[in-house]
């Protein structure tokens, strides 16, 4: 899907504790830094519908596996990847698209590496039902 970068990502295994890449500047979708967040989300509980108007979304799972759905409404196309330690890679979504998330372990955490700092003003939700995604049981 245009807008869309699924990128692995590095892990080095130590004995002590394993290294989880998450972004370079100099990566693919690195489009400027505005902020780092971390988000939970519960086991079979699915955030949104959102879209951003500005910012790009970095998205790699540190904790748990996490399923989402980019929808794109200019041409009705979806892309879905379920990203988790298992499979590590950086799900970046530019602005224009529409992205919703649901938890599939009982502990979930995602980091969000943003290009802009978060404003109210710039992005817009709407309920889960307003596209037809037909999302699998949990």
């Amino acid at each position: 899907m245009d807008g869309v970068i699924l990128t692995p990502l590095n892990q080095i295994h130590h004995s002590k504790g394993d290294i989880y890449h998450a972004m370079k500047k100099t990566d693919n979708g690195f489009g400027g830094f505005g902020e780092a967040y971390f988000s939970t989300i519960h086991k079979c509980d699915i955030k949104g519908w959102k879209k951003h108007f500005k910012m790009t979304l970095n998205l790699v799972v540190v904790v748990g596996k996490i399923e989402f759905v980019v929808y794109d409404e200019s041409n009705g196309e979806f892309f879905s990847a379920t990203l988790s330690q298992d499979s590590y890679q950086r799900l970046t979504i530019k602005p224009n698209l529409w992205v919703a998330f649901r938890g599939r372990f009982e502990n979930n955490m995602l980091l969000n590496i943003a290009s802009i700092e978060h404003d109210p003003d710039e992005s817009i939700n709407i309920e889960l039902n307003n596209f037809n995604y037909k999302w699998s049981i949990c």
